[in-house]
């Protein structure tokens, strides 16, 4: 809880030092004054997005990536209110400055509502109708598309700066323009170094297989150069297939299937443009891997090792709930629950049977053919592990959300339902 009570006061103590340095060297009437503090929580809301969207590795493991997603669309919102404000309320004589300031706050709400649609799960995932006009509409606007136009916020944050630079209120202050710039070239430099610097230090690996499993599910090995040696269970990386003809270099998350630090396997659904054509990699083809992230293992060490754990995935979504069974079901109460399309897509069966075998009856695995109703949840888990247990769900996003809102009428407390959708 203190975590995440540190992790969302950013907003607040983010802008602070820009603010109050402003405050202790302008004189501008108070409530000028005001909308001018308000640009200035929009800039630096803008640039903590921008921080944020680079996945901070020190930060994940603190809070988790979920939280880290949720807080940069936050601000994207709360931003474009601030800056709105600014915008009708402020004034300045300065022609360049109005229209630069004019072209962000357009800029900026353009790339919002784009990237809420077909990068953010929060509107779309909760609305089939959304979920076919976007899938629609991807056959135009491809992820790698959808990337580029997010980076517009670079761009948009150059034109905010410009902005500042030619306003006479505040640039006639030497101390407040040198920390105006520290936290822009700090944060420009943040998002230079992760995303053309840093990839040169990740992982590197080699895909030594790529079979099919049931209808539409792929499961991909790939040999690592070096040991992955923060790898846990129930961890994922973000992958880059670098040397492959057939798919983008686009980065995609993908979950480890088990623990075997050498060689990562990963099982995945193919639902997507990229994902489908993952028939076509190759043997040999070289892979890039941002990682690992995930705090399922962490969750459960803070737990009480009495407490049941029920794990529920669906379809391919059982792959981090795999290598969470095979590190913990000789030691922890754990049931797991899969559903899947057709029976030839449990095709990991044997293999939980195999940890069933060995578990001393402390693993129960329950497999079913299409969704599980709430009348299935309640006839299947005991009642100690609906009133105790911690819940941990992977699957398609809008599967998620159901399964979160079942879990919940049937009694199960939010603080007891953990999941990973790597959506803002």
């Amino acid at each position: 809880m203190l975590r995440k009570l540190l992790f969302w006061s950013l907003p607040v103590a983010f802008p602070l030092p820009l603010v109050l340095t402003y405050d202790s060297l302008a004189d501008e009437p108070p409530l000028l004054k005001f909308y001018i503090f308000l640009g200035l929580i929009a800039y630096t809301w803008w640039l903590l997005s921008i921080a944020l969207s680079v996945r901070p590795s020190w930060l994940h493991r603190f809070v988790g990536l979920p939280s880290i997603y949720g807080l940069h669309g936050v601000l994207g919102l709360l931003a474009v209110g601030a800056a709105y404000l600014h915008r009708d309320y402020s004034y300045s004589p300065s022609r360049l400055a109005r229209t630069m300031g004019d072209w962000s706050f357009y800029g900026t709400l353009v790339v919002l509502c784009f990237s809420a649609f077909f990068m953010s799960g929060w509107f779309v995932d909760r609305s089939r109708f959304l979920l076919t006009v976007k899938g629609l509409l991807e056959t135009v606007f491809r992820h790698q598309l959808s990337v580029w136009i997010h980076r517009l916020n670079l761009v948009i944050v150059a034109m905010i700066w410009l902005h500042a630079h030619l306003l006479v209120r505040v640039n006639q202050y030497f101390a407040f323009m040198a920390l105006f710039d520290l936290y822009t070239v700090m944060t420009l430099g943040i998002y230079v170094w992760k995303k053309w610097i840093a990839p040169d230090t990740f992982l590197m690996g080699t895909v030594t297989s790529n079979d099919a499993r049931g209808a539409a599910t792929r499961r991909v090995s790939v040999g690592l150069d070096s040991k992955a040696a923060t790898l846990r269970p129930g961890d994922f990386f973000f992958l880059s297939f670098e040397g492959s003809s057939s798919v983008s270099r686009e980065w995609h998350p993908f979950s480890v299937t088990d623990d075997d630090r050498k060689t990562l396997t990963f099982t995945i659904r193919q639902h997507g443009n990229f994902t489908r054509r993952l028939d076509d990699v190759e043997v040999g083809t070289r892979v890039r891997l941002e990682g690992p992230f995930g705090r399922f293992e962490s969750i459960i060490q803070g737990r009480e090792r009495e407490a049941p754990l029920v794990f529920v995935g669906m379809g391919a979504g059982v792959a981090p709930l795999l290598s969470l069974a095979a590190a913990h079901h000789t030691t922890r109460r754990i049931h797991l629950l899969w559903a899947v399309r057709s029976p030839e897509d449990a095709y990991y069966r044997d293999v939980l049977e195999e940890y069933q075998a060995t578990s001393g009856n402390r693993l129960k695995v329950t497999i079913s053919v299409g969704r599980f109703r709430r009348e299935d949840i309640v006839s299947t888990l005991s009642t100690e592990a609906i009133a105790k247990g911690a819940f941990f769900i992977v699957g398609p996003n809008p599967a998620v959300l159901a399964n979160q809102r079942l879990l919940r009428r049937i009694g199960v407390s939010a603080r007891r339902i953990h999941q990973e959708r790597l959506t803002m």
